[in-house]
């Protein structure tokens, strides 16, 4: 597991170190941490073969129904908001589900095995009752499927507990249905998708261990409205002047997915797949310290294509290379020791320091401090801003505005 090749031919510069990134999760082989999330990109065949070949693990097929569910989908479906000028920071999307019913995707199953027996091919399902559930189950077993993923955090997807829910909003439906699928998987694993908008994630978390399903999806979408026009005072997406409530992915979700897969690790003891505003090597890292085995991606693939594996793979060879990990299982639950209540935190006493040679005089952490925080830092002699440790009392606002890394330190200080 720790050794590491080059992509070149004799003579060449190294361009990333590549090594093996497999292990085992679920019982299943994973060549690296890396799947696809059920989305648009993995709602065609020809998409997942693309990917497949571009050095994806493995993909969750868009959430499918049996023959006969209504899937009445609007467009265009889609928004976004920029932060400072980077596009899709948040994406919002009204889609619901996958227009092709079961008939379809148990024989994208069968064709994606046949041509990729060592790639992960997972299927997401969503149904209203016990019989559908239990059929889409068993047809997709019959198909080969290695991985069931069930959608619990669309309201679609709700048997008639509180109409307009999510499923996993309830503790009882999410335990009851959960244990049909799982009875009907028999040994394919069973993964379900929950949503963190509930009270305790924990609950139901829980339930899902006790209906006997293999792991959890953590976690989805965040309900969100993307923006208003504000001329036409009509939200966006706009759809001749209607709108509805979008779910939001992207970047901007990533720390409530880091904080909900982290509850979760930390109180049950069940398998995590993360998904939710990963977009880097580096946010698998992070996803994987706090609990997940296996990271899903989706918006980051909408936005920049199949071809960001390359970076994620050679990344995370160069990380393990630097962290001297043997394998990417060394990351797993490493944060979560560091994780406390906040009584259980140490109260040192802190104070900001500026290093002088690296200050460019912008004086964003003068202007923070004296209108967000404590009027501890004073414009200094060649706009090099002064703080009075007098006033300081090491709130961290002035090193986090400013825009040169290790320029604003937190040190500690004895009284």
């Amino acid at each position: 597991m720790d050794e590491t090749k080059s992509n070149t031919t004799p003579g060449e510069l190294p361009l990333y170190p590549q090594r093996d990134l497999s292990y085992e999760f679920l019982g299943l082989r994973f060549e690296n941490p890396f799947i696809l999330a059920a989305a648009p990109s993995t709602d065609n065949l020809e998409m997942v073969r693309r990917a497949f070949r571009a050095g994806w693990a493995g993909a969750i097929l868009k959430t499918t129904s049996v023959e006969g569910t209504r899937v009445d989908l609007a467009y265009p479906m889609m928004t976004t908001f920029t932060h400072e000028g980077k596009r899709l920071f948040g994406m919002g999307n009204i889609d619901l589900i996958s227009e092709h019913h079961i008939d379809k995707v148990e024989a994208n199953v069968r064709q994606l095995k046949k041509e990729f027996p060592g790639k992960i091919v997972g299927a997401s399902i969503m149904a209203g009752k016990k019989e559908d559930w239990q059929s889409l189950v068993v047809r997709l077993t019959k198909a080969g499927v290695d991985l069931i993923e069930c959608s619990f955090s669309c309201p679609q997807g709700n048997i008639g507990e509180n109409p307009g829910k999510m499923l996993a909003q309830s503790i009882s439906a999410t335990e009851t249905t959960a244990r049909w699928v799982k009875e009907a998987a028999g040994r394919v694993p069973v993964s379900i998708k929950i949503t963190p908008h509930v009270t305790d994630i924990v609950d139901v978390a829980n339930a899902v261990k006790r209906s006997g399903a293999d792991a959890l999806t953590a976690s989805n979408s965040i309900q969100a409205l993307m923006g208003v026009d504000i001329r036409s005072f009509v939200p966006y997406p706009q759809l001749q002047g209607r709108s509805s409530y979008s779910g939001l992915t992207g970047p901007a979700i990533k720390p409530i997915t880091l904080r909900t897969i982290a509850e979760i690790a930390r109180h049950v003891e069940i398998p995590i797949l993360g998904t939710g505003g990963a977009s880097t090597w580096s946010d698998a890292v992070e996803f994987m310290a706090v609990g997940a085995g296996v990271v899903q991606y989706c918006t980051a693939v909408m936005h920049r294509g199949f071809r960001i594996i390359d970076d994620l793979t050679s990344g995370m060879a160069h990380y393990l290379d630097e962290m001297h990990f043997g394998s990417v299982t060394d990351i797993h639950r490493k944060a979560l020791p560091h994780l406390a209540d906040h009584d259980a935190l140490p109260r040192h006493t802190v104070r900001s320091t500026i290093h002088e040679p690296l200050c460019i005089g912008c004086e964003a952490c003068y202007l923070a401090c004296f209108d967000g925080a404590h009027m501890a830092i004073d414009r200094g002699p060649g706009r090099v801003p002064k703080v009075d440790w007098n006033r300081c009392v090491g709130c961290g606002l002035c090193q986090h505005v400013c825009p040169v890394d290790g320029c604003i330190e937190m040190t500690l200080h004895e009284n």
